[in-house]
């Protein structure tokens, strides 16, 4: 990560936590009594193939003791109302902001992976992972729809699985390779402009 980039995350994650501190208080307010406890979900991620962080989030989902993979259609039914709309505005990765300050991510490259594909594709991550991850980022906003319904339609933990391994773990890495040979500040500019154009359309 170049000096610019480091000094852009720093300098925005401080400025959206003094202005949108009371917004998260807010919304921690009403999920605790909408749900209750816990307000947050801390799962592990990778930041390298042999750096894993714990990758902050409003919860969404109900609890259950464990809790693997990625999120599919078998998983569905543990959304809860207010965690639909959360993640339907991205308002549920607001806590990011303080791994943004801790270093772990950036506002924009590719979203951390869980450490069971890192460890099933050590060589592709290590070359996706020369890029810090990020809230947002190109496989983001071109792939996520895609994405979601591809693992929409899985029915069982092992079919969500094995689709996000065969089909998304090669195009997002494909797509945040090409973000990589062609990352700048104005490339990360504009990415962050249509995530936000995104959230908008969403609603």
């Amino acid at each position: 990560m170049t000096w610019r980039k480091r000094l852009f995350d720093l300098f925005f994650a401080s400025l959206l936590i003094a202005v949108l501190g009371p917004v998260l208080l807010l919304l921690m307010g009403w999920l605790l009594w909408k749900e209750g406890r816990p307000l947050f979900y801390a799962g592990e991620r990778m930041k390298g193939v042999d750096q894993p962080f714990r990758l902050w989030k409003l919860r969404t989902m109900t609890v259950v003791d464990t809790d693997t993979g990625v999120s599919g259609g078998d998983k569905s039914a543990r959304i809860t109302r207010t965690g639909a709309w959360l993640r339907g505005k991205r308002l549920d990765e607001f806590p990011q902001l303080w791994n943004i300050l801790k270093g772990d991510i950036s506002f924009v490259g590719p979203r951390p992976p869980l450490r069971q594909y890192v460890e099933a594709n050590p060589a592709l991550y290590a070359e996706v992972l020369k890029s810090r991850p990020g809230v947002t980022g190109l496989a983001s906003i071109t792939y996520h729809k895609h994405e979601a319904a591809l693992l929409a339609r899985c029915k069982s933990a092992e079919e969500t699985h094995a689709v996000y391994s065969r089909l998304c773990v090669p195009m997002k890495a494909r797509l945040d390779l090409i973000y990589q040979r062609h990352q700048s500040m104005c490339f990360d500019f504009d990415i962050v402009f249509q995530t936000i154009g995104n959230i908008f359309r969403r609603g």
